[in-house]
């Protein structure tokens, strides 16, 4: 989709969530023929001329300044992650056509390994926007146990949580999960629409599951910086951590996520318990390698 599209499909959507009332307008009855408001509505409430929020509705936002986009956020009843989208689409609105398309981020530094690997009593990863794990200490590669396992590399949570029949065990509340990613891939393609792999990325999504591309057209968008995640693990049963997402200012498009249980909770005894199964499993396949490169060093001494 192009960013007119986005534009007129975000301002669209927003309309038909607010009623009159809402809006602290008269409602008219029974005759109305939207869902929500009607454009000339949104107009007057942002002090616009409806030819002017026609045209904005129509896709295209070049040009708007700080102060209409902020009547618009007012008028629409946007919330802090829609008004960062909606300035998001209007910054891409004024980028020229020939700008080269960036790519996700995908590696990170040896230090920022280095620092997941330091925290050593909670799960931690670094992802970058479009969902791609580059990055997790010992305890997250033993929480997200299928997700590791995915073949495609990086693996990508957005493409096992769609894609990956396990991932509806995995997440306990497997429907809000779905909803808070696609919500974040949609606020990452309207921050930097001209990222190839996440293009691609919402491609194939779209392509392979219905789920996804129903909860993409609604066009909704969230910030994901704290909550809690629900999870059934395999391994240790279920868990209920709270998560901070941290953003990365040195490395642009990348975030270190990292969950922690409450003290005191089953949870926490649950990730304990599997903090000890990794470390065992570690120390078994290091001593699976070594006694491989032992044997293969015996089969060539009697060569």
């Amino acid at each position: 989709m192009s960013n007119a599209d986005d534009v007129r499909e975000f301002l669209t959507s927003r309309r038909a969530k607010i009623t009159p009332e809402q809006a602290g307008l008269p409602a008219y009855g029974g005759n109305r023929r939207v869902a929500g408001l009607r454009r000339e509505e949104v107009a007057m409430l942002a002090g616009l001329s409806v030819d002017y929020y026609t045209r904005l509705e129509r896709g295209n936002l070049s040009g708007a300044s700080d102060s209409v986009l902020e009547a618009l956020a007012r008028a629409l009843q946007l919330d802090d992650a829609e008004t960062s989208h909606l300035y998001d689409l209007a910054r891409a609105a004024d980028v020229a056509p020939r700008i080269r398309r960036k790519r996700s981020p995908k590696t990170v530094r040896p230090s920022l390994q280095r620092v997941i690997d330091a925290i050593e009593t909670a799960p931690a990863w670094i992802r970058n926007d479009r969902g791609d794990v580059l990055a997790a200490n010992q305890l997250a590669r033993a929480l997200y146990l299928d997700l590791m396992a995915e073949e495609v590399k990086p693996p990508n949570n957005s493409r096992f949580t769609f894609l990956n029949p396990k991932a509806r065990d995995f997440y306990s509340n497997w429907e809000q999960a779905a909803d808070d990613i696609v919500a974040i891939l949609r606020q990452a393609a309207g921050r930097n629409p001209y990222d190839k792999d996440l293009t691609d990325l919402v491609g194939e999504l779209s392509t392979r599951s219905e789920e996804f591309r129903t909860r993409w057209a609604r066009h909704d968008v969230r910030h994901h910086r704290t909550g809690r995640k629900r999870i059934h693990h395999s391994i240790v049963g279920d868990l209920d951590l709270a998560f901070e997402a941290l953003e990365l200012p040195g490395e642009p498009g990348l975030r270190i996520n990292v969950y922690t249980a409450d003290p005191g909770t089953p949870s926490e005894d649950a990730l304990t318990l599997l903090a000890s199964w990794a470390a065992t499993q570690e120390q078994q396949d290091a001593a699976h390698v070594t006694g491989t490169e032992s044997a293969d060093e015996i089969t060539l001494e009697k060569k």
